[in-house]
């Protein structure tokens, strides 16, 4: 079950990709709950699904499991009427100041899953034993490892667009398009998905820095843009706006580019721990710039260490295989 609409380019958000992946492993159905053909954070959460519950009995009564993705922990009204067992997936990443309500009505859910050791002990510090952790998987055949030089010139690809305004500050672009205004060396590859692309466009020449920002607004294959960029970047100011393993992020390092990530966002722990990129405690134009400025000087060996994660490290058959023995098939 999704909670979000369809992206406006079809194949651009890495939730519905990994829901298709499962739902072709398990010959599963999708439902969305999300009642609108756009984003909108304003649409009252407990309203969803409430205008298919029509839909919701014909789908129970041809499968056995529910399987709920949604950004954060949140108990659903609409879930109370659901009969066969559910399993929720957080996609983003849990805040440990803001516990959800109704603790003990998400203790009776079949399980919450999360992608990593940093949402889990805040499922235990809040009470919450029904979890599992199932690391992500991503498709990584057409990724292909490689290097390129720096020649004075940092490229930065970010593959994360806003779905609303606000999100220029929540996911750092703005922050993002100053570093560049301040950097002559820093030239930034932008692949955006239909939606606030105007918006985009103005704050870019805004800045004078049109020559050095390049705007992909179409579909297409990360992997050509990869090789051209030396590193890629995600930031997030809060954790539930974007997956806690961004799939830029992981296709970046099966192609054996470092990253530059927020603290918030859980995957950081894994850079830190492979030493792969720089963790951003904050998103704000001096810490980036110093934070760029440091991956130019040690570039060589983060890159490096990049070049040894893998893809083995973000398998989809593994990850297929967790949900089959949580789903008892």
């Amino acid at each position: 079950m999704l909670t979000s609409p369809e992206p406006v380019m079809e194949g651009t958000d890495a939730v519905f990709q990994e829901v298709a992946i499962l739902r072709a492993a398990f010959n599963g159905d999708a439902l969305n709950l999300f009642p609108l053909r756009k984003p909108s954070s304003r649409f009252p959460r407990q309203l969803y699904g409430l205008h298919k519950i029509p839909v919701i009995r014909r789908h129970e009564r041809r499968c056995t499991l529910n399987h709920l993705y949604f950004p954060s922990l949140y108990m659903f009204p609409v879930l109370r009427l659901f009969r066969n067992p559910i399993v929720y997936t957080v996609a983003a990443s849990l805040d440990g100041h803001r516990k959800p309500a109704g603790i003990e009505r998400l203790n009776t859910l079949h399980r919450i899953v999360v992608s990593n050791e940093r949402d889990a002990a805040v499922l235990e510090s809040w009470g919450i034993s029904n979890y599992a952790i199932i690391p992500p998987g991503i498709a990584t055949q057409d990724l292909v490892p490689d290097s390129l030089e720096l020649d004075g010139e940092l490229t930065l690809l970010m593959a994360s667009a806003p779905w609303e305004t606000q999100q220029f500050d929540l996911k750092g672009i703005d922050v993002l398009l100053e570093a560049v205004a301040r950097l002559p060396f820093l030239k930034l590859i932008l692949l955006w998905r239909g939606l606030l692309f105007e918006n985009l466009v103005e704050r870019v020449e805004q800045r004078g820095i049109s020559g050095r920002v390049e705007i992909i607004n179409r579909r297409v294959k990360v992997d050509d843009y990869l090789r051209r960029a030396h590193a890629t970047i995600l930031l997030a100011k809060r954790s539930d706006i974007v997956k806690s393993y961004p799939h830029s992020l992981m296709e970046s390092l099966v192609a054996s580019k470092p990253v530059i990530v927020s603290n918030t966002i859980p995957m950081a722990d894994f850079v830190r721990q492979n030493q792969c990129g720089l963790v951003l405690d904050e998103v704000q134009i001096d810490s980036l710039t110093a934070a760029i400025e440091t991956l130019m000087k040690r570039y060589d060996d983060v890159a490096r260490n990049a070049k040894q994660v893998g893809p083995n490290a973000f398998s989809i058959g593994a990850m297929v295989e967790s949900h089959r023995r949580l789903y008892g098939f």
